[in-house]
């Protein structure tokens, strides 16, 4: 529905202005009478560039959603209607692909949408299980209680998101300044002392002539070296992105990494236990929550291990058994999960599951920067440092020469 701005007096003449949803300009003529505003002038809203360049729109960021979801909560909690609450936070929402997502959202819901259906035309903001919850919210009638439920899950989500990006960083940052210190190096830095020791003649050290010649193939070849692998960074993203097999090859061999396959793996096993948990609080039914956290895993090992767990309760069994028998979630996992669908408090059992293993993320994460931080800084100091002494033991040589 398009959007009109307005220019409206009021009884007391003052001027007014805004913004409305509605299908023409009339329609926005007849709702400022009924709002006892004097219409001054409409016109359309003019298009912003980003909605023809989908690149340039902004992003729609997890605090952003926590904040709306929180937002959206208190106000249906206070009574007020919900075509109400989607203007207001429209109107204040400081994040202009929120804004413009909102304002679909409201015109789908006055049009006679429910909210879970209106939010399904977005699933980029507003996910499979953003759009159950809702559902099973307005369903139940408690709204508010199933979006501050989901505020507090996404709350919780983002920070297990920002600590494991958060390990991957350092060492990142790390080993890129040390290829750009060398490649800097053997672009320009070698081929300079390289100029001076020919101007001195003579036999350069082995040491010394192994760099010179590492410096003569990277200016060579530096185009190709980086096309090359521009392109097999590209190619292993498009095949992860095409072939369900490979990414599920990769997947099992990022899972058995030395150090990060531990971390990845307690990631995986706390993201499933807190979104499982939240939906069946929720009232989502078990074979519904399991089809909805199997996509959202991350990994697909994980997510067919969970399809699998479904295919198995779907048959009669309990969720512990077909957990133990994908030999993806630790044992101690299982054995909770058992003790809870026994006592009847799968929900606080698989909160507290998550609880546990996000405090493991927090200290795997901790341990993994311990150990990279040396390991990485050796790196840094070895390959530029023996580069530089290489460099200087002809300098030596001149020095004894002179002499």
């Amino acid at each position: 529905m398009p959007i009109y701005l307005w220019k409206g007096r009021n009884r007391q003449g003052e001027v007014k202005k805004g913004e409305i949803d509605a299908a023409d300009a009339a329609a926005v003529t007849m709702q400022l009478r009924a709002q006892s505003l004097i219409p001054v002038s409409v016109k359309s809203k003019p298009k912003d560039i980003s909605e023809y360049l989908p690149f340039l729109q902004e992003r729609i960021k997890t605090r952003d959603l926590v904040v709306f979801t929180r937002q959206f909560a208190t106000m249906i909690d206070a009574g007020l209607p919900l075509v109400q609450c989607l203007d207001i936070l429209s109107s204040q929402s400081t994040n202009s692909t929120m804004k413009r997502v909102l304002r679909e959202v409201k015109s789908d819901v006055e049009q006679g949408s429910t909210f879970a259906d209106a939010l399904k035309k977005h699933p980029k903001p507003f996910d499979t299980l953003y759009v159950n919850l809702v559902q099973a919210g307005e369903i139940g009638g408690i709204l508010d209680t199933i979006l501050n439920r989901l505020a507090v899950y996404l709350e919780k989500a983002d920070a297990l998101a920002r600590k494991v990006k958060g390990a991957m960083v350092y060492p990142g940052t790390v080993l890129t300044v040390a290829i750009g210190v060398m490649v800097l190096m053997l672009l320009k830095v070698i081929p300079t002392f390289e100029k001076m020791f020919s101007d001195f003649g003579g036999e350069l050290p082995g040491p010394t002539q192994i760099v010179v010649n590492m410096s003569h193939w990277l200016q060579e070849w530096v185009g190709v070296f980086a096309i090359g692998i521009a392109l097999i960074v590209v190619c292993f993203l498009q095949a992860r992105k095409r072939s369900r097999k490979f990414r599920r090859a990769t997947d099992r061999i990022f899972l058995r990494l030395p150090v990060f396959g531990p971390l990845l793996r307690k990631v995986a096993v706390a993201r499933f236990t807190r979104t499982m948990g939240t939906m069946m609080a929720s009232g989502v039914p078990i074979l519904d929550g399991l089809e909805i956290v199997s996509k959202t895993a991350g990994n697909v090992v994980v997510e067919e291990a969970l399809m699998h767990v479904r295919t198995s309760i779907s048959e009669g069994k309990t969720l512990a058994e077909p957990l133990a028998e994908s030999g993806v979630f630790p044992g101690m996992v299982v054995q909770m999960i058992a003790v809870g669908e026994e006592t009847g408090a799968m929900e606080t059992m698989l909160s507290k599951i998550a609880d546990f293993y996000d405090d493991e993320v927090d200290a795997a994460v901790d341990a993994l920067t311990a150990l990279l931080e040396p390991v990485m800084i050796t790196f840094l100091g070895g390959a530029v440092g023996g580069m530089l002494i290489a460099m200087y033991l002809p300098i030596f040589k001149i020095a004894d020469t002179i002499g």
